[in-house]
């Protein structure tokens, strides 16, 4: 397939509300509820740590971190960080930040670290000549004060094998590498099949401190 003429799929929401129709996909998605006070409050109670992102967007524009702080909260965007004595302040900065544009909120994961840098990783899988075939699978460390780790907004490349041997454990390496196979497989079978024309995927990856592993994003326009 010319990946040129691949189906692009730009919302997250559905692209999530897909996935978790699959019982063994679903345990590795992040909770995940579209933008609202409500929501918000909600999930921030339930989590502690949640992740802001644009509906339809890439390369890490416009994610935001949210956080407990004390009695307040502390929001994340970009390099800046700001505290908020109570959750109105802390909507007010958002909704203005948001600029009505939708989002979802996703339950923030404690990645796991090289040098107190969070890292997630990249597979790539694209279809030719009617196959699926695997184009990367590589390791993304976020520049160091930031949370997102796209590279074009500082993160630094490594293979996936030596991200989760610095990151957790060399006897990990193998099993963890298996299991991302293993969902981009399953996960490209169940979006394949609702929508069909999708010819290039990129999945972003995430594995906590307890080596668990979670899909934070897929892409349809992988970079």
């Amino acid at each position: 397939m010319d990946a040129t003429r691949s189906r692009q799929l730009a919302s997250k929401w559905l692209k999530t509300n897909a996935l978790l129709s699959d019982p063994y996909i679903a345990r590795h998605i992040p909770s995940s509820r579209l933008f609202s006070a409500a929501n918000l409050r909600m999930m921030i109670s339930r989590f502690g740590m949640v992740i802001l992102k644009p509906v339809r967007g890439a390369g890490g524009i416009g994610v935001m971190k949210v956080e407990r702080h004390g009695i307040g909260f502390k929001l994340s965007h970009k390099k800046h960080r700001r505290t908020f004595s109570s959750f109105t302040r802390l909507m007010s900065a958002l909704n203005r930040t948001c600029r009505r544009r939708s989002y979802l909120i996703q339950r923030g994961i404690h990645l796991a670290t090289i040098g107190g840098r969070p890292i997630d990783y990249r597979v790539k899988y694209v279809k030719e000549n009617g196959r699926w075939t695997y184009r990367a699978m590589v390791g993304r460390m976020a520049r160091r004060g930031l949370f997102v780790t796209n590279l074009c907004r500082g993160g630094s490349q490594m293979t996936a094998a030596h991200g989760i041997r610095r990151s957790l454990s060399k006897r990990l390496v193998g099993l963890k590498k298996r299991e991302m196979r293993q969902l981009t497989k399953a996960s490209t079978g169940l979006l394949e099949s609702r929508y069909p024309g999708i010819g290039q995927l990129g999945y972003d990856y995430g594995i906590d401190r307890n080596g668990h592993i979670w899909m934070l994003e897929v892409n349809t326009r992988p970079q």
